[in-house]
C-alpha cells in the first residue's frame, strides 16, 4: 500500500500551520494564534501544527508556565471541544515529548508522515531533513535527535538548557548571514525521493518560510509542494496563514 513505510494519520478537514514561533516577546502573534484556536473551537476541522511552534521548547517543564502555559490551555480547550490536534515536532520544538502531548490534548506526529486529502497520498514533514546541502545543520540534527543526547541534555536545570539554547541559535543566526539563502532550502532531489518512497503524489511542509506551491514531476507523474506560511504578528507588515481543504481542495487562508 502507497506510504505504508510512514506513519499515517486519517485527517478530513484540517487547517495546516507551521513556523509560528511563539515567544512572550511575540505578543501579537501569540494572540492571533489563540484567536484561531478559539474559531477553530465552532467548527469540526482538525489543527495539524507542523512544527516550530514556539521559538525554543526546552523541555515539558515548560508546559507550567509562560507561552508554553498558555498555548497548551488553548489547544487543551480545543481538544476538549471535539477538535482533533494533530503536532509534529520542528528544530525548535525537538525536545517537545508526552508532558506537552498530556498537557495540551494533542496528537504526536511522526516527521514525515502519511495521510490521504480529497484522495490525493500526501507526506506531511517539519521540511528541515530535506535541507540537504546544509551539512552542518544536518549533522546537528541527527545529533539533536539521538535520544541519548536528549536524554543528556533534559538533566540538566532548565534555566541552563534555556541558556545553553539561546547561545545556540545565536551562533546559528550568526551563520546564515554568510550563507547563500539556496543552501537553507529543500533539494529537489531530496523531495522527489521522499515522495518516491512513499508512493505519494503531494508534500506538504513548513521550516523554509518561503510559502509557495510547486509543480513538480514523480516518475512520469504529476505531482505538487506546499510550503506553509511563517506567522508574524509582530513586524510591519505583518503575516500568516494557514493551509485548509476545503471543498476537497487545499487553499491558503492569509490571516494578516
Amino acid at each position: 500500500m502507497a506510504g505504508s513505510a510512514l506513519a499515517s494519520v486519517a485527517l478530513h478537514e484540517p487547517v495546516f500551520i507551521s513556523d509560528l514561533h511563539l515567544a512572550q516577546i511575540r505578543p501579537r502573534t501569540a494572540e492571533r494564534f489563540l484567536q484561531l484556536a478559539a474559531e477553530l473551537r465552532s467548527g469540526r476541522r482538525e489543527l495539524v501544527i507542523l512544527g516550530d511552534l514556539f521559538e525554543y521548547w526546552a523541555g515539558d517543564e515548560e508546559t507550567s508556565e509562560g507561552i508554553g502555559a498558555i498555548v497548551c490551555g488553548a489547544l487543551r480547550s480545543l481538544a476538549a471541544s471535539g477538535v482533533p490536534v494533530y503536532f509534529m515536532r520542528g528544530n525548535r520544538d525537538l525536545l517537545l515529548s508526552d508532558g506537552f502531548a498530556q498537557a495540551s490534548g494533542a496528537v504526536l506526529l511522526a516527521d514525515p508522515c502519511y495521510t490521504e486529502l480529497a484522495g490525493v497520498a500526501t507526506v506531511l514533514a517539519h521540511g528541515d531533513a530535506y535541507c540537504t546541502l546544509d551539512t552542518t545543520y544536518q549533522a546537528f540534527r541527527r545529533r539533536a535527535r539521538d535520544p541519548r543526547w536528549q536524554r543528556a541534555f533534559l538533566a540538566f536545570p532548565l534555566f541552563l538548557r534555556r541558556a545553553m539554547i539561546g547561545q545556540v541559535r545565536r551562533a546559528s543566526e550568526a551563520g546564515k548571514q554568510s550563507m547563500q539563502p539556496y543552501i537553507m532550502d529543500v533539494t529537489a532531489e531530496a523531495i522527489v525521493q521522499a515522495l518516491r518512497s512513499a508512493g505519494a503524489q503531494r508534500m506538504i511542509h513548513g521550516h523554509t518560510h518561503r510559502p509557495a506551491r510547486h509543480q513538480l514531476h514523480v516518475d512520469g507523474r504529476d505531482a505538487e509542494r506546499w510550503v506553509l506560511p511563517d506567522w508574524d504578528f509582530d513586524a510591519s507588515p505583518s503575516r500568516g496563514g494557514t493551509l485548509q481543504l476545503i471543498g476537497g481542495k487545499l487553499s491558503t487562508v492569509d490571516l494578516a
